[in-house]
């Protein structure tokens, strides 16, 4: 059988698995060990604080506490936090460190917007996080790819809440 859009392969352990459908069974796996296969893992986020960033990130937007390790060597902690139930690219809480770093605390793409979270139900996440004081500085907007929204973090970084439109290419990644 021929290779399909992307969307039709998904990623588990060492080997890629495409979804071949037929009649009787739902896929077929096809092992290509050997492909070469890059995934960005995390983004380091410049905080001020740990626990505040923490709390801010899974009390008021809802993701998972997914590591938080001490490292006495460094005199630093580990804090890996990522949108509930996602699989992909995570957030390195980091707290600055040196003078030159605490400048990039709440400004990381320099005014832009930063980052980008997509969601399945736009209105529930959009009112969710109005209602636990998340500060939106451009309200929903129906674009041409989706529905999406402006909010900033407890920083200041400006963050894209957004609904793609079922055709959007985006839809073909999650």
């Amino acid at each position: 059988a021929p290779w399909h859009k992307p969307r039709q392969f998904a990623i588990t352990g060492q080997a890629y698995v495409r979804w071949t459908p037929s009649a009787r069974h739902c896929c077929r796996r096809v092992n290509l060990k050997g492909i070469r296969m890059q995934l960005i893992v995390h983004i380091a986020l410049v905080v001020k604080d740990y626990d505040e960033a923490i709390d801010f990130y899974v009390n008021k937007l809802g993701f998972e506490l997914l590591d938080d390790t001490y490292q006495p060597e460094q005199d630093k902690r580990w804090v890996v936090v990522a949108p509930y139930g996602g699989k992909g690219t995570t957030l390195l809480l980091a707290r600055a460190s040196k003078p030159e770093q605490e400048t990039f605390i709440g400004n990381q793409a320099g005014g832009r917007v930063f980052l980008f979270l997509s969601t399945n139900d736009f209105y529930k996440d959009y009112s969710n996080y109005k209602e636990k004081g998340i500060v939106f500085i451009r309200e929903p907007k129906e674009t041409e790819y989706g529905m999406v929204a402006v909010f900033k973090d407890l920083y200041g970084n400006l963050w894209d809440l957004v609904q793609f439109t079922d055709n959007h290419p985006m839809n073909t990644r999650f």
